[in-house]
């Protein structure tokens, strides 16, 4: 929801203009009974997308200022004046995307935007655009404003996605090994070529998939920290992780849906139909074929989920473990 706040007459004809060519809410003070600025603020800060308000700057910022959480956290917030002459990106202009809203915003009014972000005003992109254009995980948002800065001060900043698909952004030098000064898309934790782990931000994309198997009531802390470790080991980011598979009997179980939860990603299972067609390429067991009906889970899980295997079955105390990738 984009909401629009207005505390004058005419700033609820400008929101009428607004309202032609966007999907917006006006809280009006001449229209909401018992009008407070900074409880529909509050509201709106919590609830909404993108905030709009037709006022003064002074009295947005004032409004929004108990209210921030963040740059990652707070919705874009823009300020049109009561001439209608500009449209301001006040607030979380890349992350909350109050400069894109400033400009569709500008666009319906035919006014002139005003986006003060530096990377914005000398035609480079900025690591947070990236990180939102692709739907990637910012590691750290003080390295963001490191790589931000060397690139405003027309420093070298290099580039590198694992993955190759995202096209090198202006302002970078594309490099084939990781190096200092970089913006690295990655799901790796670390790079023996990093000497100033401070100078690297990674951007990490969700494209881990686990395919998991357990014997049943197993102990929560002992596959959570098993299975984080191992991660750890091969070198991944346990953020990377976009999902869980393992068999349909697996549902309930409470030890993976905890990993799950841990790792902020959805589970999901597969019938034993579904794997019974792809568990023949991959090393069974007579245990697992009597209890579930199925020769293998967690390779066959990965496929279903469609992963490329980059770590086969690794199996401990009773927990079995196939680390995929999303290519």
């Amino acid at each position: 929801m984009i909401g629009v706040i207005s505390v004058t007459s005419r700033g609820d004809e400008i929101a009428k203009l607004i309202k032609e060519g966007m999907d917006i809410e006006l809280f009006s003070k001449n229209t909401v009974e018992n009008f407070n600025l900074s409880n529909v603020t509050k509201y709106l800060m919590e609830n909404c997308e993108g905030i709009i308000f037709i006022t003064s700057v002074g009295i947005a910022v004032r409004a929004i200022a108990p209210f921030l959480k963040g740059k990652d956290k707070d919705p874009g917030v823009v300020v049109v004046d009561y001439s209608n002459k500009y449209t301001i990106s006040l607030v979380s202009g890349h992350i909350g995307g109050a400069n894109d809203l400033a400009l569709d915003v500008s666009k319906v009014l035919k006014n002139e935007p005003i986006i003060t972000t530096a990377t914005d005003t000398i035609g480079v992109v900025a690591p947070d655009i990236v990180a939102k254009e692709e739907k990637l995980i910012i590691e750290d948002l003080k390295k963001a404003k490191y790589i931000a800065s060397r690139l405003v001060e027309k420093e070298k900043v290099f580039f590198k996605d694992d993955r190759e698909k995202v096209t090198c952004p202006k302002g970078y030098e594309k490099v084939e090994t990781p190096c200092d000064n970089m913006l690295w898309i990655t799901n790796k934790i670390n790079n023996t070529n990093i000497s100033n782990e401070s100078t690297v931000l990674r951007l990490i994309p969700k494209n881990i998939v686990l395919g998991v198997g357990c014997r049943k009531n197993m102990d929560s802390n002992k596959l959570i920290q098993w299975i984080t470790k191992t991660l750890e080991e091969n070198n991944i980011d346990q953020r990377s992780v976009l999902k869980i598979g393992s068999a349909y009997i697996k549902k309930e179980e409470k030890a993976i849906n905890d990993l799950a939860l841990l790792l902020n990603c959805p589970f999901e299972t597969f019938s034993r139909e579904e794997i019974s067609k792809v568990d023949h390429k991959y090393e069974g067991s007579d245990f697992v074929f009597k209890t579930l009906g199925v020769r293998a889970v967690s390779e066959p899980s990965v496929e279903l989920m469609g992963g490329t295997i980059l770590k086969g079955k690794l199996k401990y105390e009773g927990i079995t473990l196939t680390i995929g990738e999303i290519v």
